[in-house]
C-alpha cells in the first residue's frame, strides 16, 4: 500500500519509515498490498485470519497517515493562509486545534498550519517505539486502539478539507482517482473496526453514503 500512489510530488513530511524485514508489521503489509493489489478494497481492510488485530491496525495507520502525505503534498500550493484561512471541511465544519502541549486549548489556525500540527503530531505517535512498537515480541500500550481512533479521526479532517477545499484543484491536476481509492480505502477501514464516530464522519456524508451503498451491492 505504501506504493500505491506515484504522484511524484514532494511530501510535507517524511513517511512513515516501513517496519523491519521479518515482522509480523512487514508481513502484514505486504499481505495488505497484495490484497489491495487485487482491487478489492473491502477484501483489502478485513483482518487476515488468525492475525492480530492491533498489527493490523498500526499496518494501515502508518499507510493512511503516507497517503495523505503524498496526497496533501499536492495542493499545498493553493491551500495557503490566504486561501484557506481557517481549517474546514465546507462551510458548516471548522476544526480547531489541540495538542495539550504547545496548543493547550482548542485554536483556531490557518488550513496549512493545521494541517501541519496535526502531521506533525501524529508523526510524533507513529515514531514512538512505545505506541507503535516494530521490534518483535514488543507489546502494544493497553491503550494503543483508542489512540489509532484520535488518529483516524483527525486525519479523516484532511480528506474532508481536501474533498470540500481542493477538489477542482485536484481534478485539474488528473489525480481525483488516487483520491478517490485512497477515502474509499481508508472509509471501509474505520467502518470495519469501528474507529470513527459516524458524526464525526458528517461534512462527507454523500460520499460515505455512495461508498457504503457500492460496497454493499458488491
Amino acid at each position: 500500500m505504501s506504493a500505491f500512489f506515484n504522484l511524484g510530488k514532494t511530501r510535507t513530511f517524511r513517511p512513515r519509515k516501513d517496519a523491519p524485514e521479518g515482522t509480523k508489521q512487514y508481513q502484514l503489509r505486504k499481505y495488505a498490498e497484495a490484497t489491495l493489489g487485487s482491487g478489492n478494497l473491502r477484501a483489502a481492510v478485513i483482518l487476515p485470519e488468525g492475525e492480530d488485530l492491533n498489527e493490523w491496525l498500526a499496518v494501515h495507520t502508518v499507510d493512511f497517515f503516507n497517503h495523505l502525505n503524498m496526497l496533501y503534498g499536492t495542493v499545498t500550493e493553493f491551500c495557503t493562509p490566504e486561501e484557506c484561512p481557517v481549517m474546514t471541511a465546507g462551510p458548516r465544519f471548522e476544526y480547531f486545534w489541540e495538542d495539550g502541549v504547545k496548543y493547550k486549548r482548542p485554536t483556531k489556525l490557518s488550513a496549512p498550519d493545521y494541517v501541519d500540527a496535526l502531521m506533525n503530531w501524529a508523526q510524533g505517535i507513529l515514531d514512538d517505539e512505545t505506541i507503535f512498537p516494530n521490534k518483535i515480541g514488543v507489546p502494544f500500550h493497553r491503550n494503543f486502539r483508542e489512540t489509532v481512533k484520535t488518529i483516524m479521526r483527525r486525519l479523516f479532517r484532511i480528506y474532508g478539507h481536501l474533498y470540500s477545499n481542493h477538489f477542482d484543484q485536484i481534478c485539474a491536476l488528473g489525480i481525483e482517482a488516487h483520491l478517490n481509492t485512497s477515502y474509499r480505502h481508508f472509509y471501509l477501514f474505520i467502518t470495519e473496526f469501528d474507529l470513527v464516530d459516524k458524526k464525526e464522519l458528517a461534512p462527507l456524508d454523500d460520499l460515505n453514503v455512495a461508498i457504503a451503498r457500492e460496497d454493499a451491492s458488491r
